[in-house]
Formats: structure tokens, C-alpha cells, sequence
């Protein structure tokens, strides 16, 4: 479907432009008047209305850039137009005249010839015409695509802050919450550990700056910095297995992938029981996806909070406006003690990165 454009939206290609697409015109012209070479007179009419022809080019294309840039409409531009190069032509033609007077053809202007001889130069002003018209829509069309694809990206961008902008508040709330239950119940120790954590945790965010991806080795460290937290909390009832493929450190992901759903895990899944639990994190690569595979042992019941379904569908929609359907994420109870979330990743280097997030 084409964008609609206002008129005077028109008017703003380079004049240089449609000067330009009359230069095609112009050689026609001129090749026509080749076999009138060595035919004196015919020689210098094709002269004359070849020059006449292109010195009418300029006012041409500023009248019709006149009327857009006036908002009329092309019903009304193209009778105004007809009626301007008509008259271009018949002074065309008095010049015309003017030299078979001088040449001793005529002994006086024929004014019928005048108003009627219109086939020299009136209809390559209409071509002109038409072409002008022609190289501006392109252009118009072009500059609104342009827009158009410029504001997509914009939205996407902002969409994905947002989204990534949630995720901290709510990190550092229940972290500052986990510090204040040390603090009361005497175990100023793991309190002072935990914000020395969380004070190196978010250094590590910030220093993410406003791109959407970073290698996995990068992500990896911020998870490890936010279970370190935890493990201050939790000792021994939190336990970590960590396997992470061969070759796969520099793969980019999306910043703060990994935290939001290690988060889940240990809050929900292993925090509420006594005897603690265990979290496993497994990232492999196969062909060009990478593989993300997060489990944890959870309550038997379902104990989804709404904490809990925020931070999957942030980070499910996350993925689905970065990857479209090149993805897949998938969050499921699969034993009646053991949750697991799933994550497959086209695999990219960061040169093939920068490229992906330039063409998007």
C-alpha cells in the first residue's frame, strides 16, 4: 500500500533533480534533428526549438513545483500546466517565425501557424512535465519509507528500554529487602557481603550503557554476581551447577537475560523450602543456535506469583521483539518438583551483531 502524500510534500526534491531528468528529453531532441544536418533552414529550427526546450525547463519546474507546494491537487496542476507550456510554445513558435522573417521565408507573421504548430516543443515540456512529477513521487515515496522504517526502529528501541528499565527496580527492591531480613535477624556479616555484591552487581549494569546485547561471558558474570548475593543469604541451601559450552563466550544475548529468570528460580522455587533446592544453568551451542536450558527444584504446588509471571513475560517479550521468530522461549513445570525455562537463540558473533542491529 502506498503512503498518501500532501502536495507541497512534493517540492522538496533538489531542483537540481528534475533539470536532470530533462536532459533525457534534451538528446532525444536533438538526435531527432541529426538527419537535418547539412538542410540549412530545417537545421536551424531543430536548433531553436531545442534551445527554446531547454531553456523552459527551469520556469517549468518551478511552476509546477509552485502549485504542490500551493496544495493543488493533481486534477487542477495538470490543466495549468498544459495551458503554461502551450503558451511557452506559441511564443516558442513566434521566435520561430521570427527567424523565417529574418531568412526571407515569410513576409509577415502567419498567427494561425502560431497557435496550431504546437508538435516542436509542446509535447516534450509535457514529457518533462510528466517525468518531473514521476522523479518527485519516487522521491517523496523513498523519504516517507525512510520515516517510516526510522520510527519502527525508534518504537522497538524504546519498548526494549522499558522493558529492560523494569528489571532493576524490582531486582534492587527484593535485594534490599533480603538485606534488611540479615540485618534483623543478626547477620551483619552476610548483609555487609550482599551490598558489597549488589554495590559490584550494579556497577556491572550500568556499565552495560544503552545496547541491547553483550557477550555471554559478560552476562555470565553479572549472574554470577547476583547468585553470590544469594548465596549470602542462603548458604548451603542454594546450590549451583554451572556448565557452559566450549566456544560460545563471545555469542551476544540480551543484557539482563539470564538475572531476571535466575531470580525467579531461587525466590520462588528454592527460597520458600527449608531444605533449599538446586538451580542449573546449561548453555550450549548446535549449529547457529544457542541453547539455554535453566532448571531448578520448586515447590510441588503451583506457587506462581505475580512477581513471578512479571519476570517471565518481561523477559519472553524482550525476546520477541529482539529475535521475532527466530527464538523460542518456553517456561514449564516438567517434574512435579523441578521447573524448568528453555531458550534457543540464533547464535551470532559480535561483528555479525553490530551488523543484525544496523539492518534492523
Amino acid at each position: 500500500m502506498f503512503p498518501r502524500f500532501e502536495p507541497a510534500r512534493l517540492a522538496a526534491l533538489p531542483f537540481r533533480v528534475p533539470l536532470l531528468a530533462g536532459v533525457p528529453i534534451s538528446l532525444c531532441i536533438a538526435i531527432l534533428g541529426l538527419p537535418d544536418i547539412g538542410h540549412g533552414h530545417s537545421l536551424s529550427y531543430r536548433t531553436l526549438f531545442f534551445c527554446t526546450f531547454v531553456a523552459w525547463l527551469a520556469p517549468t519546474a518551478a511552476l509546477q513545483r509552485l502549485l504542490w507546494r500551493r496544495g493543488w491537487a493533481a486534477w487542477a496542476v495538470a490543466p495549468a500546466l498544459l495551458a503554461a507550456t502551450y503558451l511557452m510554445s506559441a511564443l516558442n513558435n513566434v521566435l520561430g517565425q521570427t527567424l523565417s522573417i529574418h531568412l526571407g521565408r515569410f513576409a509577415h507573421y502567419k498567427w494561425n501557424d502560431i497557435l496550431a504548430g504546437m508538435d516542436g516543443c509542446w509535447l516534450p515540456l509535457i514529457a518533462f512535465c510528466a517525468m518531473h512529477a514521476v522523479v518527485a513521487y519516487h522521491a517523496a515515496l523513498a523519504a516517507e519509507r525512510g520515516r517510516a522504517a526510522e520510527a519502527l526502529v525508534a518504537q522497538r528501541d524504546a519498548e526494549l528500554r522499558a522493558l529492560r528499565y523494569q528489571l532493576q527496580p524490582h531486582f534492587l527492591f527484593n535485594t534490599l529487602n533480603a538485606v534488611s531480613t540479615l540485618v534483623t535477624t543478626g547477620r551483619g556479616r552476610d548483609a555487609n557481603r550482599m551490598i558489597v555484591q549488589l554495590a559490584d552487581l550494579l556497577r556491572a549494569t550500568l556499565a552495560t550503557g544503552q545496547a541491547h546485547e553483550h557477550a555471554l561471558a559478560d552476562e555470565l558474570a553479572l549472574t554470577e554476581s547476583y547468585l553470590e548475593i544469594e548465596k549470602a543469604r542462603l548458604g548451603e541451601r542454594l546450590r549451583i551447577v554451572l556448565d557452559v559450552g566450549p566456544g560460545i563466550l563471545d555469542a551476544q544475548v540480551p543484557c539482563l537475560l539470564l538475572q531476571p529468570l535466575v531470580e525467579n528460580a531461587v525466590r520462588h522455587g528454592i527460597a520458600p523450602v527449608a531444605q533449599g533446592g538446586a538451580l542449573a544453568l546449561r548453555i550450549a551451542a548446535r549449529g547457529d543456535v544457542l541453547h539455554i536450558a535453566l532448571t531448578n527444584d520448586a515447590l510441588a504446588e503451583d506457587a506462581a506469583t505475580d512477581s513471578h509471571r512479571v519476570g517471565l513475560r518481561n523477559v519472553a517479550e524482550r525476546l520477541a521483539r529482539l529475535y521475532g521468530e527466530q527464538h523460542r522461549f518456553l517456561a514449564r513445570r516438567v517434574a512435579v518438583r523441578s521447573y524448568a525455562v528453555e531458550i534457543e537463540l540464533p547464535r551470532r558473533d559480535a561483528a555479525a551483531a553490530t551488523a543484525w542491529m544496523r539492518a534492523a
